[in-house]
């Protein structure tokens, strides 16, 4: 089906990779069409099929997750593209700093290599609706532990009206359209203009990068 979640899988152990493509394939809704062995040719596949969802290893030789995921997320690249694409770092290791570094690169969260079926699936349709596969909270942690120092908004955030900063905090804070759109009193069609306004002004891709923006720059507590 043309409306199928498109998968692409990236770990140098391709019994790894196997395992994972037939748990997605039985999935509906969702097919792989890729499978590499590590960072630099996922960047390039990555150019040549614009998968929806990219499941990253972390750790591989050649070139590693973070890097392959900072080069796929090159403005120059992201431009390039008709629809946008999603990272999912895999490790080994909870609260990995080189996952946290993924994810300021622009990655939408990570998963653990022995999550189980029903958890990857539901985390590759988290992603692919623009959401993160860590709580907010979690992604605070993990941001946390891999110590940056806060630096002021720049001037951008200050072009935000009083409604889309009261909406970036909520969506900063993990909230759902639904959830927000009770808390500042308006419908979630109004949530997700102030929603898609917020991501323009401040250049952001998605919802997950908002969280990072408002941790990296003090915004939330």
């Amino acid at each position: 089906m043309t409306d199928d979640i498109s998968v692409l899988l990236v770990d140098d152990q391709e019994l790894f990779r196997e395992g994972v493509r037939v748990i997605i394939d039985a999935q509906d809704g969702m097919a792989v069409v890729g499978s590499v062995g590590d960072g630099l040719e996922a960047v390039r596949v990555v150019d040549e099929l614009q998968p929806d969802v990219v499941l990253m290893d972390i750790r591989m030789p050649e070139m590693d997750g973070v890097e392959a995921t900072r080069q796929i997320f090159l403005p120059e690249r992201v431009a390039r593209r008709a629809k946008p694409v999603r990272v999912v770092v895999l490790t080994t290791f909870n609260l990995d700093d080189r996952a946290a570094t993924a994810i300021r690169h622009g990655a939408s969260g990570f998963l653990l290599k022995d999550t189980t079926p029903l958890q990857l699936r539901d985390a590759i349709r988290t992603v692919h609706a623009g959401n993160a596969v860590l709580a907010p909270q979690d992604l605070s942690t993990l941001l946390d532990g891999n110590l940056r120092p806060r630096t002021p908004p720049p001037p951008p955030f200050l072009s935000l009206t009083d409604k889309e900063r009261e909406v970036f905090a909520a969506v900063a804070r993990g909230r759902s359209n639904t959830e927000i759109a009770a808390l500042v009193f308006a419908s979630e069609s109004t949530v997700k203009t102030h929603v898609g306004a917020i991501l323009r002004k401040l250049e952001l891709r998605d919802r997950v990068q908002i969280v990072v923006f408002a941790h990296e720059h003090g915004l939330i507590s």
